[in-house]
């Protein structure tokens, strides 16, 4: 270094983090230390502030910590608020914890970021409890801290909750678009779309509409299964946003409306978007769900970026329509890694296609990307041994899942329910149905139980677990097919 000035040198590092250029920034503080330049507090400050986004972020924080006490520096308010960030943003909420009830100052900008750490990393509750403990000392509370503990409460499904966030809102004069678009997405979340729409009706003259709340109550619509408020709401839009059209695309593929999906297209094409890998994905997936596999595959093939979430979206496509050796070719055919996703979409379609060796083959693969199997690819994979005739070994996937200390889920022993019946298996079966009749209260375990005792003609217990559904309130999920007809 041809220079040793401390102030000097900690301008240049903050000027690497603001600029994003975060390896340049630690390499400069590395090079600092080694040279025996005076580290103090607006050295750590902005150097902390790059943990979060750098590789082994943690790790480096808690050495940037060990040698902040090491060298005796002076940790003020600033510091201690860096450090608890950074743990915050890194996930170490245990460190965070202990950092902040170390301060001998707890401020706001403190209290947010470990409330913000909380409901980032799915403390929701602990996040709650933050902020109350915020409104039991009496501490001020911002428009960021509302609005990160109404994420917490749509989390929680916590609508009572939310609702005292709202009401002190108002009470406090707080009528930002930024709090107003997260009362939007906290109601949708609840379902309580109705609500979310009287936040955007009401929002504040001053207040002028953005895209982000205009996003948001298209997302509440979508949530909430009102499309043709969300195709409203977009033709009164004078230039929709990619996040707009995005959302539309997703009420065309919930309700099956591809009519509209194609009108969404040359929107897509008209403004410029058509190169737009989201959007592009969306239409793919639209095309997919309304049963046009050739129009799908013609924008598969005109993306000229294709990622992951492109390659799954068009083997799903296949599986949909039970062509499993076409979406086997695609697998094999795939140029960027496949994900947990790709895998269960590939052994589904073998599973209904009756690919086992191909399934199997999947399955095994999954180690060569580094992916541990879930709960769900166990019940794949039973399912497709159970389709084949080969009961034993779909037990034996059980077991193996037992030894690997990986617990059998619901949707776990509902496929080797399946599998009991369709190779009217007694034994296993009774066994089998136990388990789902105590693990499970949904109406389809029942109906699959019940499916079982007919297959080994057990009629007793098919009309018992009748009447325990009917006692129960549980009704059959009624089958049924979509189709848009034009009015």
């Amino acid at each position: 270094m041809s220079h040793k000035d401390p102030s000097r040198l900690n301008i240049l590092i903050s000027k690497c983090v603001r600029k994003g250029d975060l390896d340049k920034a630690w390499l400069r503080f590395r090079s600092m230390h080694a040279s025996d330049v005076r580290i103090d507090g607006f050295t750590f400050t902005p150097i902390l502030g790059a943990c979060a986004a750098l590789p082994g972020g943690g790790d480096r924080g808690r050495q940037l910590h060990a040698l902040l006490i090491k060298t005796g520096c002076v940790s003020g308010p600033i510091v201690d608020t860096a450090l608890l960030d950074m743990y915050s943003k890194c996930g170490c909420l245990g460190d965070a914890v202990r950092v902040f009830d170390e301060m001998r100052s707890r401020d706001l900008v403190a209290r947010n970021a470990l409330l913000s750490g909380f409901v980032k990393h799915g403390f929701a509750r602990e996040a709650i409890e933050a902020f109350r403990s915020m409104v039991v000392d009496r501490v001020r509370l911002s428009e960021f801290t509302l609005s990160t503990v109404l994420k917490a409460c749509s989390s929680l499904d916590a609508l009572a909750l939310g609702k005292q966030v709202h009401a002190r809102t108002i009470v406090g004069g707080c009528k930002s678009i930024v709090l107003s678009t997260t009362l939007i997405d906290f109601y949708s979340n609840c379902g309580r779309i109705g609500y979310a729409i009287s936040v955007f009706d009401g929002l504040d003259p001053d207040c002028k509409k953005d895209d982000a709340i205009d996003n948001a109550l298209l997302s509440g619509f979508v949530r909430n299964g009102l499309y043709k408020d969300v195709f409203s709401m977009l033709q009164a839009m004078k230039k929709p946003n990619r996040r707009a059209l995005a959302s539309a695309i997703l009420a065309c593929s919930e309700s099956l409306n591809l009519r509209y999906g194609k009108q969404l297209h040359c929107v897509i094409a008209r403004h410029g978007f058509d190169e737009e890998i989201i959007l592009r994905n969306a239409l793919l997936d639209m095309y997919a769900k309304c049963g046009e596999l050739k129009a799908a595959q013609t924008v598969f093939d005109t993306n000229r970026e294709k990622n992951v979430i492109s390659w799954t979206t068009i083997i799903d496509a296949y599986r949909r329509c039970g062509r499993g050796c076409e979406a086997v070719k695609l697998f094999k055919e795939m140029e960027s890694s496949p994900n947990s996703v790709t895998f269960l979409a590939v052994l589904s379609a073998c599973a209904h296609s009756g690919l086992v060796k191909e399934g199997l083959d999947c399955f095994v693969a999954m180690e060569e990307y580094f992916l541990k199997p879930s709960p769900d690819h166990y019940a794949c994979v039973i399912d497709l041994l159970g389709r084949a005739g080969r009961i034993e070994e779909a037990w034996d996937v059980i077991k193996s899942m037992m030894a690997r200390d990986i617990e059998p889920t619901e949707a776990v022993w509902a496929a080797m329910m399946n599998a009991c019946r369709l190779n009217v298996d007694a034994d296993k079966g009774l066994f089998v149905a136990k388990l789902l009749s105590e693990l499970g209260k949904k109406s389809g375990n029942y109906t699959s139980i019940s499916n079982f005792f007919a297959a080994i003609e057990k009629w007793g217990n098919v009309e018992e677990l009748r009447k325990v559904m009917n006692e129960k309130g549980l009704r059959k999920e009624i089958g049924g097919s979509w189709v848009a007809v034009e009015v």
